[in-house]
């Protein structure tokens, strides 16, 4: 990835409203040139009304769209050096997979094509493909091909609207990890619009969580993951177990708070809430970081560790690893992920549980929100 920042993206107090509704709030984000940065949220958050003022087939309300040093919000989608890849790809039927490669280059007045086009077929590794019609490829192949179409015009950015949306699970994950490939291949900026967490996750350098119009974060995926800053963040990448606490005290970095009776402790730095005594706070820890261990051992528990007591509500076997529900007074369904290796066979429907888990693994989060913000985003799509 280079260091010059003469290709970045910058949208500078860029909004968007239809009469009433406001899609997108004044919003200040800059993708860095060459990165793979993925715009996620749920539908009607925004993220394709500003994929869409990038390329110029949306006019801003108010704000600035810059391509490297050039101000480009008034020109039109062709003069931009931008290109679009969409959900429905709109290949040309008529055209084999050459021609429709070969078609930007053309229509610009470019006769000799031949080598520019087979290069990028070998990119997309579609070269044996080239005289096929599209319906006569796959999903995936026919994705790749609109990749290719896209690229050959040397954009300086590659736009990319729920790209994979059309494509079944299997073919979707294939065409991810091909997706970052060609990217890291022609290091051109790609800026890819999804509501798939796990899609941006895999592919993106950074990623701009998207909410009612809004950049609730903005982070790498590992940052968003294991230190959100909302509830809204914490919900809808993956799931957290979110316990309503209040502020015992503070002791050398690390915050104690009071949760059903108990006591949990977090660091004061993975805190975002304020941490005066008394005061209100989430706590969260995220399913797959915590222990279950059956209440007849909870002797052998070390006594540094976060602790909670419960019973199994209910357990389910997903090959990889088993997921528990569990009642406790702190949260009535707290969720474990437990990665199948050593499997206890006691730990069953109505068997009484100990939860324990690292305090550094443990994040605050500010009690003014919502506990259950992004919940329901994540269950509509």
């Amino acid at each position: 990835m280079t260091n010059d920042s003469s290709g970045d993206v910058r949208l500078s107090g860029i909004s968007k409203t239809y009469g009433s509704f406001t899609a997108v709030h004044p919003l200040d984000l800059t993708v860095p040139q060459g990165s793979f940065f993925a715009l996620l949220g749920a539908s009607g958050c925004g993220k394709t009304t500003t994929l869409r003022m990038i390329a110029g087939l949306e006019e801003p309300t108010s704000g600035t769209v810059h391509l490297g040093d050039q101000e480009v919000t008034q020109l039109p989608p062709y003069k931009r050096p931008v290109n679009t890849v969409f959900q429905s790809y709109a290949l040309f039927p008529h055209l084999d997979i050459f021609e429709n490669v070969a078609f930007g280059l053309r229509r610009r007045g470019i006769r000799s094509v031949k080598k520019q086009v087979e290069d990028m077929l070998d990119l997309v590794q579609l070269g044996e493909q080239a005289r096929k019609r599209p319906h006569q490829l796959s999903g995936g192949q026919q994705q790749r091909v609109a990749v290719a179409r896209a690229l050959i015009n040397t954009p300086k950015v590659l736009l990319l609207d729920e790209p994979l949306g059309a494509l079944d699970l299997k073919l979707r994950r294939q065409m991810q990890l091909e997706l970052k490939r060609i990217q890291t291949e022609v290091g051109i900026t790609f800026i890819h619009v999804t509501h798939d967490q796990e899609e941006a996750m895999t592919m993106a350098d950074t990623v701009a969580v998207m909410n009612a119009g809004r950049v609730e974060q903005l982070g790498s995926p590992t940052d968003l993951y294991e230190n959100p800053r909302t509830t809204f963040v914490a919900n809808f990448l993956g799931t957290s177990n979110l316990i309503e606490a209040e502020v015992d005290n503070k002791t050398g970095g690390e915050v104690v708070v009071r949760a059903a009776g108990g006591k949990l402790v977090l660091p004061e730095t993975r805190c975002s809430a304020p941490t005066t005594t008394g005061g209100k706070v989430l706590v969260g820890v995220r399913p797959e970081k915590i222990t279950l261990t059956h209440a007849d051992d909870a002797g052998e528990i070390p006594t540094a560790r976060n602790r909670i007591t419960g019973t199994i509500a209910a357990t389910s076997f997903i090959g990889v690893s088993t997921q528990y529900v569990i009642d406790s007074p702190v949260c009535p369904e707290f969720e474990v992920y437990a990665q199948n290796i050593d499997r206890d066979a006691r730990l069953v429907p109505g068997a009484g549980v100990v939860l324990h888990w690292s305090p550094a693994h443990t994040f605050g989060l500010d009690a003014a929100q919502a506990i259950d913000a992004g919940v329901e985003e994540e269950a509509a799509l």
